[in-house]
């Protein structure tokens, strides 16, 4: 009998996790984007108490990796306990000698899979099936879903078969389309599941199971004389699979009324021509053939479920017997194959068949590429032709290969009729992206309204752009792609509208809602001449808020959620004003409780004083000008750099990277992206940026040190450059303290600042020599300026060894400008290192944040200096960062050893001869003493290059100078986080740690996996609220540097840079100059951290950190006690701040009082012990006499 089942408003992720909570005891875990929300959830609702239909709460493990996630599912289900685990990418890649052991062991495991693109040339995050293709030869049973209520429902299904079948499932789904796409389902109760589950079969499972009551050997060696056979023998179990797939697809059925098949035919009774596919990419295939089919019916789609075991006579069932041409779509790419697998698999099955039809295979949204009905379009009128492209690609423009196939151009609107379009432009952390989500689960739940919701974003962190896709109607909504046709266009942030084309697609007499700070006079003078031609034109209704200025009278910074959401209420009238606003006060209290009173209060009053703040422009008002606006060539001064900044950078940043030919990537197929790019950006993306005040500044340069974008520039000018500058330099430099005979001067720049404030907040001289002033003022009036600071030649006026606080910030910038978020607590590590060492830096970086801010395309943050040199940047993984840092090492070290021998070989050669020019021996000998030494290296290396120069007549000089690049001394440098240092890779840290090596590693240490949405990691603290850790941590903190220390011959210092700048910048000079490894773990507070404070005082929570005892500063150095004295050196004093107060002050800790008092006041306790007796334990140490010491 079917069941009347609840209906919800839910993404991907969670109608997965849902499905599998039912029938997981355990769950084995680790984050990788996008699965790690479906493990989130379990976290959650476990730390609950929910039950699984087994009555209990599953049992969830963080392991250190995803290979450790898959020992651990392995172990448990050979223990009897039916295990889960949620994994995309290079993270299912790692699992994969643990699927051949679970599949071949016959063990009913479940893998939930957000399908995602793997590292190549380039890492990206987004969704494709290149992770399930790479495993389908394991044994895993494949069985793919292709929208929200899919992942429900296959997601049950799944485990069932499972269950009865004993084999392993990986059930998947498009990673981001439809793993973080919200919609509306039904829910599949407890109730039903329970009458669905095979009983008997989970006992034979248990009985099964090793047990030394029942004992046996499972896993046993073999040799070539029965291995074979065995593996043969587990045939029969994959024959049976597919019809008992189908047997519960039906059971299903009879349940819920939505019947799947293994194969499910969609479209015209007797079409010519059936597209294949699996995934989400089924969804707008079928929204488009209902509109082609309603002019002619002749095509269809056979939509792929079971992949593996893939059924050949299914399959052919489902096609009509009309089919003359078949197009096969995969979502993966194989380089040198004759077809991708789907493809692969078609052919297969048709070869049995007389008379088969004509089979195409291409390619479609790679990394999530967006397939839209037009590409639909594309491909079928490809498949009608008499001499198809074979092997095509769509979504694309190869003009190399002239396999693309181009998109039908004005393609209609094909989504079900009365279906609403949104489109939201925000800034990363103004809170847009979950005000649309609350804004799609209020009318999903308290309306009969199908909702979806789908979130885009840029490759950069918090500040970055995201572009929200909404749509409700009154039918099924099937349209799994962005928005083309905009009934509401919503844009948050005022910078926009100069850089995208914001109303692209926007219907005739839409609604446009613009964020700005603007009176109808300024608006004129700032919209672009297009925008306001569309907004004229087409009639567009135009509203504008000034949310800014309300979200500050409110205390409420930059967070302007609840303004925007309830002004998009209050325009499109989908709720009634009334009830809207009560639906919305009540997310207020869910989302917010955790924060405090003060904070629902705020949000609170935002939403009653929204709808007075919205204001209607008067479009006649609008002053247009007819001549069209042309795009601004940049000029770099290199035609090859040009090209890649106007022809690939900035068409990316204007959201047009869709458009960018293959042709583009000619020279740079492998990976390469020049470096310094990011100063061609100018985002403009703060209201409010620092003003210096010249007569107040103390000239510590304290605010150019901890600034995370490096937009401070402080100089040093002689008189003649102080002559030369632009009026304002000249004005506003004066007498530099310390430097005779010279000026100082404050370099800025607006527009590349994202104004967190950090500057001001760590300024001694407090709000007198700093203060934050309307962007749209200090941009005037900097860009001469700045213009100047960036193309003045820097005058060599301070050394880099041994440099002070103050002196470090007048060394050049070979890092600045990054995506980071704004107040990031990393990058000012990064930046200062990369000014000490810069010009000779080689870094290893691991997948994380700092590849987000450190490697994203297109900009990149590292710049050369003038005499072409700066940091060499290369990633490899997550997992082996340290050891792809090793290689680095080696490499470079074995070709300057071979470089050695050669120039010991021309000075053998020199001191036989009669050579009466000493200067050339002399030169090389200072070489070769100093060829360790990295003081000078550079110095040295191209006075040797000079002197070879001079005598390229003497045998081997020629050969040496063409290897010149290896005489300097390369800095060795491995970055990365605390999710890779203290777990992932550990294992491979601590084996370079004890090699010996000359490589520095440096850790940001955020204590969450940050790049992923923080999950604790064994960085996290006791007592800290984490995802993964949803009750509240309950070890202590992994002790990362000790462990190091005990190797005894590792540099180690632990720092944090806003507690003590001094003993940071001491640390890292120490650590460059040691003569092996050495390790640096500098604090970074993180937006997940929930600083009250907000992101502006990160440098100063680094300073509460450790005033609390909360963090340590020390430096471990082997060479001190070589001279007798002791290695350690605590350099935090007694902690003098109350411990509690700090934690008070992070929304991590405080949640854990709200959620449970008792518990968060017996972690607060023992956390604050622990950090009691830790300071006592190194204060020991410390004061531990040494053999040289009196």
């Amino acid at each position: 009998m079917m069941q009347k089942n609840r209906k919800e408003t839910m993404d991907g992720n969670t109608a997965a996790a849902m499905a599998s909570y039912y029938f997981t005891e355990v769950a084995a875990i680790y984050p990788i984007t996008p699965s790690s929300p479906m493990a989130e959830a379990v976290d959650k609702w476990a730390s609950q108490g929910k039950k699984n239909i087994f009555g209990r709460p599953v049992r969830l493990i963080e392991m250190q990796s995803e290979g450790g996630a898959a020992g651990t599912l392995h172990g448990s289900l050979q223990a009897g306990a039916l295990s889960s685990t949620y994994t995309s990418s290079q993270g299912l890649l790692l699992m994969i000698p643990n699927l051949y052991k679970i599949a071949g062991e016959l063990l009913p495991g479940v893998l939930h899979v957000s399908a995602r693109s793997l590292a190549s040339n380039a890492l990206s995050i987004f969704g494709d099936h290149q992770d399930v293709m790479s495993i389908r030869q394991t044994g895993m049973a494949l069985l793919a879903s292709g929208s929200v209520q899919e992942c429900m429902d296959l997601g049950c299904i799944a485990h069932l078969s499972a269950i009865g079948a004993r084999l392993p499932f990986v059930h998947f789904f498009d990673g981001f389309r439809t793993s973080h796409e919200i919609q509306k389902i039904e829910v599949i109760e407890e109730e039903t599941v329970k009458k669905l589950v095979d009983w008997e079969g989970i006992k034979k499972f248990r009985d099964r199971a090793l047990n030394p009551d029942h004992p046996v050997l499972r896993g046993t060696t073999q040799n070539p004389d029965i291995f074979f056979q065995e593996r043969e023998a587990v045939n029969r179990f994959y024959d049976k699979l597919p019809e008992l797939v189908q047997q519960y697809m039906d059971r299903l059925q009879e349940e819920t009324g939505r019947q799947y098949h293994l194969f499910d035919y969609y479209g015209a009774g007797n079409p010519s021509v059936v597209l294949v596919a699996m995934g989400s990419v089924c969804e707008v295939i079928k929204e488009t053939l209902d509109y082609l089919n309603k002019q002619e019916e002749k095509y269809g789609l056979v939509q792929v479920r079971l992949f593996r075991p893939f059924s050949a006579c299914d399959f052919l069932q489902a096609f009509p017997k009309s089919t003359k041409t078949v197009v096969v779509l995969d979502r993966t790419k194989e380089p040198g194959a004759t077809g991708e697998p789907l493809y692969q698999e078609v052919c297969a099955a048709f070869r049995a068949v007389d008379k088969s039809p004509r089979i195409i295979g291409g390619r479609y949204g790679l990394a999530s590429k967006d397939f839209r009905p037009s590409d639909v379009r594309a491909v079928l009128r490809n498949g009608e032709q008499e001499y198809p492209v074979e092997g095509f690609t769509v979504g694309i423009l190869d003009d190399i290969t002239g396999h693309s196939l181009p998109a039908e151009k004005n393609f209609p609107d094909t989504a079900a009729k009365g279906t609403i379009n949104c489109k939201f432009w925000g800034l990363g952390s103004d809170g847009t992206v979950s005000a649309n989500k609350s804004a799609v689960k209020i009318i999903g739940n308290h309306t009969n309204k199908y909702v979806q919701a789908y979130f885009a974003y840029d490759s950069k962190k918090s500040g970055g752009i995201t572009i929200s896709h909404l749509r409700f109607g009154d039918s099924p909504i099937r349209s799994s792609y962005l928005v083309e046709h905009g009934d509401y266009i919503a844009c948050h942030n005022q910078a926009y509208v100069k850089d995208y084309d914001l109303l692209e697609g926007i219907k005739e007499n839409g609604i446009f809602l613009l964020n700005c700070i603007w009176d109808e006079q300024q608006l004129s003078k700032h919209l672009p001449e297009a925008m306001k031609q569309t907004i004229l034109n087409k009639n567009i209704r135009f509203y504008t808020i000034n949310g800014a200025q309300l979200a500050e009278e409110l205390g409420l910074g930059r967070r302007i959620n609840m303004i925007m959401q309830t002004a998009f209420f209050a325009l499109t009238k989908m709720i009634p004003l009334d009830q809207a606003m009560s639906y919305l006060e009540q997310e207020v209290r869910k989302n917010y409780g955790h924060q405090g009173q003060k904070v629902i209060d705020m949000n609170v009053e935002a939403i009653r004083q929204s709808v007075q703040r919205l204001h209607k422009v008067n479009l006649g008002a609008l002053k247009t000008n007819v001549c069209e606006e042309q795009i601004q060539e940049i000029h770099t001064g290199s035609d090859k750099l040009d090209f890649f900044v106007n022809r690939i950078m900035m068409p990316m940043n204007r959201q047009q990277g869709d458009k960018i030919p293959v042709s583009a990537f000619q020279g740079i197929e492998d990976g390469t992206f020049p470096i310094g790019t990011t100063q061609y950006e100018k985002r403009g993306i703060a209201l409010e940026v620092p003003d210096w005040n010249p007569q107040a500044c103390l000239q510590c340069n304290r605010c150019s040190f901890v600034c995370p974008h490096g937009v401070l520039r402080p100089q040093l000018l002689t008189e003649e450059e102080r002559e030369n500058a632009p009026e304002k330099v000249r004005n506003q430099a004066g007498p530099a303290k310390g430097y005779k005979g010279q000026y100082f001067y404050m370099g800025f720049s607006p527009l590349d600042c994202t104004g967190c404030g950090n500057c001001i907040n760590v300024c001694p001289a407090g709000n007198s020599a700093l203060q934050m002033i309307p962007l749209e003022q200090r941009a005037a009036e900097e860009e001469e300026s700045w213009d100047w600071i960036s193309k003045r030649p820097l005058q060599k006026t301070v050394e880099k060894n041994g440099c002070s606080v103050k002196e470090s910030q007048f060394l050049p910038a070979y890092f600045e400008f990054s995506g980071a978020c704004a107040g990031c607590g990393e990058t000012p590590y990064a930046r200062l290192i990369t000014q000490l060492f810069g010009d000779r830096m080689m870094i290893s970086n691991s997948a994380g944040c700092a590849t987000v801010w450190g490697g994203s395309a297109p900009a990149v943050p590292y710049r050369k200096d003038r005499e072409g040199h700066g940091p060499a940047w290369g990633f490899s993984l997550f997992e082996d960062n340290a050891e792809y840092g090793l290689g680095m090492y080696l490499g470079y070290q074995a070709i300057r050893e071979e470089v050695k021998d050669q120039v010991e070989e021309i000075l053998s050669g020199l001191s036989a001869s009669d050579n009466e020019d000493k200067e050339l021996e002399r030169t090389i000998r200072q070489w070769l003493e100093g060829f360790t030494d990295s003081k000078d290296t550079r110095k040295r290396g191209e006075a040797l290059k000079k002197e070879l120069e001079k005598n390229q007549e003497i045998k081997g000089a020629r050969d040496v100078l063409q290897r010149a690049d290896y005489f300097i001394k390369r800095s060795n440098w491995i970055f990365g986080g605390d999710g890779w240092a203290y777990d992932i890779g550990y294992g491979g840290l601590d084996h370079v740690l004890s090699t010996g090596a000359d490589i520095n590693v440096m850790v940001f240490d955020t204590e969450v996996y940050s790049n992923t949405g923080g999950q604790s990691s064994k960085s996290t603290p006791k007592a800290a609220i984490a995802k993964f850790s949803a009750g509240g941590k309950q070890r202590k903190k992994k002790e990362l540097g000790m462990m190091a220390a005990q190797y005894g011959d590792v540099y180690v210092a632990q720092i944090a840079m806003g507690a003590d700048p001094s003993q940071a910048i001491k640390a890292i000079q120490e650590a460059e100059s040691y003569p092996g490894p050495s390790l640096i773990i500098g604090y970074a507070p993180c937006i997940n951290h929930g600083i009250k404070g907000g992101m502006g005082r990160t440098q100063e929570q680094q300073k509460r950190a450790v005033e609390a005892g909360y963090w340590n500063l020390y430096r471990y150095d082997p060479r001190r006690k070589q001279r007798g004295k002791n290695p350690f050196v605590l350099d935090s004093k007694a902690p003098k701040a109350g411990f509690r107060d700090f934690l008070m002050s992070e929304v991590r800790f405080v949640s854990l009082t709200k959620q449970n008092p008792e518990l968060a006041e017996e972690l607060f306790a023992q956390a604050e012990e622990e950090a009691r007796e830790r300071y006592e334990r190194y204060k020991k140490w410390s004061m531990e006499k040494q053999g040289g010491e009196s």
